[in-house]
């Protein structure tokens, strides 16, 4: 028992030295060290270091260390802390040379942190206005392209979202709410999954409520732009039932 409290006050006496020389250790060796960890994606003992060098504000080295503190969390994905400190490095250090990247990731953060497409969608949503204020701001960026895709894919997330919507008011019998959402999808035209089922639960809607010619017209839809579906074939079968 004396031994393990011999060994537990060796440990704290080692750390607090450890703690201590950290704090004097000149910028540059902190910097050196902090970098070591990074490289090898040792990124939680690398944060302390890159923290220290940040908060001094007036080194040579602080800039880097803020974006380097800030990647520290992203490869941990803690994408909020992540978030603030490229948004720390914006506020601080707005001219500097990659203060691009932080725009950037500021928008992959969001992206990451938004929900499954059956919730709220508030992230997925500040990810695009994230990533439009990069393209706005780099138009030339190397990762311009990569940050269009990004939009595409959430606005195609938040499509989801009304299918999802228009769903759920479909199984509550709430026929003038799910249609809203689902024409919405209609409208648009694209040719993929939420758009095939948001036809095939709008034309069932308008059976349910006996609406011949909205009925027809919506299976007419379905059947040219999904030919041969499942749903279509359902649907036309259901269509002869109101005659």
């Amino acid at each position: 028992m004396k031994n393990i409290i011999l060994f537990v006050i060796f440990i704290i006496i080692v750390g607090c030295s450890e703690n201590r020389l950290t704090k004097d250790m000149p910028v540059e060796r902190k910097m050196e060290i902090g970098n070591e960890y990074f490289e090898k994606e040792k990124y939680h003992k690398a944060i302390p270091y890159f923290t220290d060098i940040a908060f001094e504000r007036n080194s040579a080295y602080t800039a880097e260390a803020q974006l380097k503190l800030a990647d520290c969390y992203f490869n941990q994905n803690k994408f909020m802390e992540a978030r603030f400190e490229y948004e720390e490095l914006i506020r601080l250090f707005h001219d500097h040379k990659e203060v691009g990247k932080a725009f950037f990731q500021i928008g992959v953060c969001y992206f990451n942190e938004s929900l499954n497409p059956h919730y709220t969608q508030e992230e997925t949503e500040s990810a695009i206005s994230a990533f439009e204020t990069f393209v706005e701001k780099f138009p030339f960026d190397e990762k311009k392209k990569e940050a269009i895709d990004y939009i595409q894919e959430c606005h195609y997330k938040l499509l989801k979202k009304k299918y999802y919507n228009g769903y759920a008011y479909y199984k509550l019998s709430d026929y003038s709410a799910a249609l809203m959402y689902f024409d919405e999808i209609t409208e648009l035209g694209n040719i993929d999954e939420i758009d095939k089922m948001s036809l095939y639960y709008s034309t069932r809607i308008y059976i349910t409520r006996k609406d011949k010619e909205n009925a027809v017209s919506m299976a007419g839809r379905l059947t040219e732009r999904y030919p041969g579906s499942k749903e279509a074939n359902k649907i036309n079968t259901l269509i002869k039932k109101l005659d």
